[in-house]
């Protein structure tokens, strides 16, 4: 099969695992949190070869992104945009836990609360300058859950 102007081979693997674990981050402030580390952490704790690691995090004020990890002043102005784009001040019904809260579930809409990350000889396949972050939505701290999992083969 010719993919893109490259041979590729598919392959019908049996997954041999499927590992899951529960993340917790506690985060101080609105902003990025990188969590690559400990995703890396848990496919090396898991002897893994290749598949793919999901990433899940648990709440509807928080989400989960894959983003520049060279330079922090990308990570300032992302915050920034995503304020700008759901301000506290948008005259939003709901605010029942307070003005940052509506604000936070519109930022979480707008990104994601999964990601999917292909895995080869133990390894994620991020790209030179990518980290996988927990974006937090809120002004005050939270302890917020990720779940990790990891569906493919492993080592002997």
């Amino acid at each position: 099969m010719k993919i893109g102007g490259h041979r590729s081979q598919i392959v019908g693997i049996k997954p041999e695992l499927i590992a899951t674990s529960t993340l917790t981050v506690k985060t101080l402030r609105r902003g990025f949190f990188e969590i690559t580390s400990e995703a890396r952490d848990f496919l090396q704790q898991a002897r893994v070869i290749g598949g793919a690691l999901t990433l899940f995090v648990r709440h509807t004020s928080a989400s989960l992104a894959i983003q520049e990890n060279a330079d922090p002043d990308v990570l300032v102005d992302l915050t920034d945009a995503l304020d700008r784009l759901a301000p506290e001040n948008g005259g939003w019904i709901h605010h029942s836990e307070g003005p940052d809260d509506m604000p936070a579930h519109i930022k979480t809409m707008l990104t994601a609360c999964s990601l999917q990350v292909p895995v080869e000889n133990g390894e994620m396949m991020l790209g030179t300058w990518q980290g996988i972050y927990l974006i937090e939505h809120r002004a005050r701290p939270h302890r917020r859950e990720i779940v990790l999992q990891f569906v493919g083969s492993v080592a002997n």
